[in-house]
């Protein structure tokens, strides 16, 4: 019919636009003016994947077979996935409880699709990854965004959990470390979160995508195969027995294997929630990638752990060349990162909103930056998110153009 007008979903009406990505767009015209643009507003590593996976990737398409997998991942993968957990986290899971998914984005959209109703309520910390609070909108939840503090690394605590729990909440979703602040939370903290979510019959998934990620130099990483994580931090939450029938661990390879594109990733779940997934799997994505997950399989070489070790080293050092440039600047970080690749800025002082900042940030000196805008409400407009996911070179021009523009603010 001529002149017929979709009627679309409140869901999508209501959700708002990604900031870090809008910011990539604007970047991308300045770009197309002749304009060099710094971009430090993605949390995409610059390393890619490596080595051997991408010989495994090519061999594999010498021989192209690549059918529908199980629903829950190639066996092998899954094996894989778990003895990791052994080797790097001392941890013992069953593979049985790993599900492979369609990138982290994938094994969140299962988890709310598995455990929320409509009109259920969910806790989140404020600031967070937005795309997370999405999922669970779309399946009807009601989310609590609970301000945190930087005393105590920008996360939630049982305190502030116990606080904001209602008749009808369902459970917490943390990730640690975390986007955008990159700060993890306290172990015990994160025990005794899960062990109030199981006292009120309520679930806690952890996103642990930057887990491996560790901006410590202490983390002994001369044999990434034999030697455990030694950060007593960055913990996985599956270390913590008792609460194996409640927790679900979301994970990824895009961050720490600098697997983006490849979009795969996986979830580790409760015995009982297995079968609950692979049905939910089966329906919305028959199978993750196949052509991925076979060559996923050579990230657990000692060849390639050694590469994603090497690549942390290298985060490490700029994540110093940053925070010295920043402090140099009179710009402040609340709280300093203990993993991943971002700094969260605190520019109250400068006197203008986020938005303003970046948008005169780069519409004048061509550098991108993310404001807190995209990450919550509480004080959202006095911080900014910086990615220090590029190279050495490249920051050292985007830390440069940046500390002139502060100087222009006076």
């Amino acid at each position: 019919m001529k002149g017929l007008i979709l009627k679309f979903t409140s869901r999508a009406t209501a959700i708002s636009p990604f900031l870090a990505m809008a910011y990539g767009e604007k970047a991308t015209v300045l770009e197309q003016q002749g304009k060099d643009v710094i971009r430090l507003n993605l949390g995409e590593p610059d390393f890619g994947a490596p080595a051997p996976v991408l010989a495994a990737m090519k061999e594999s398409m010498d021989t192209p077979d690549f059918p529908y997998t199980s629903a829950l991942g190639i066996p092998e993968l899954r094996q894989a996935v778990a003895s990791f957990y052994e080797t790097k986290h001392g941890v013992k899971i069953s593979p049985s409880r790993v599900v492979v998914t369609a990138g982290a984005s994938g094994a969140l959209l299962l988890a709310s699709a598995a455990l929320v109703e409509p009109g259920d309520n969910v806790i989140l910390g404020d600031p967070s990854y937005p795309c997370n609070r999405r999922f669970l909108n779309a399946f009807g939840a009601e989310v609590t965004l609970v301000p945190t503090r930087s005393e105590d690394n920008f996360q939630l605590t049982a305190a502030s959990v116990a606080d904001n729990w209602k008749q009808n909440t369902k459970g917490v979703l943390i990730a640690t470390p975390a986007n955008p602040t990159g700060t993890a939370i306290d172990k015990d903290e994160l025990y005794k979160i899960g062990q109030y979510c199981k006292a009120k019959g309520g679930f806690l998934i952890v996103d642990e995508i930057y887990l491996d990620l560790s901006l410590s130099a202490d983390v002994d990483s001369t044999d990434s195969q034999a030697t455990h994580n030694t950060d007593t931090k960055l913990q996985t939450v599956l270390a913590s027995a008792d609460l194996q029938d409640t927790v679900v661990v979301i994970n990824s390879f895009s961050k720490y294997f600098g697997m983006t594109g490849w979009r795969l990733g996986w979830c580790v779940v409760p015995e009982a929630m297995t079968p609950v997934i692979e049905k939910l799997a089966q329906n919305l994505f028959i199978c993750p990638s196949t052509l991925s997950q076979k060559a996923a399989l050579a990230c657990f070489t000692p060849e390639a752990l050694a590469q994603c070790e090497q690549n942390r080293n290298t985060l490490i050092e700029r994540a110093t060349l940053v925070f010295d440039a920043l402090q140099n600047m009179g710009l402040s970080l609340d709280a300093k990162p203990d993993g991943a690749f971002y700094a969260y800025i605190n520019i109250k002082h400068t006197g203008i909103s986020a938005i303003e900042f970046c948008d005169a940030l780069l519409s004048q000196y061509y550098v991108a930056l993310t404001p807190g805008n995209d990450f919550g409400e509480h004080n959202a407009d006095q911080y900014v998110r910086l990615s220090f996911a590029t190279s050495i070179e490249r920051l050292n021009e985007g830390l440069s153009r940046l500390a002139k523009f502060v100087e222009s603010l006076g």
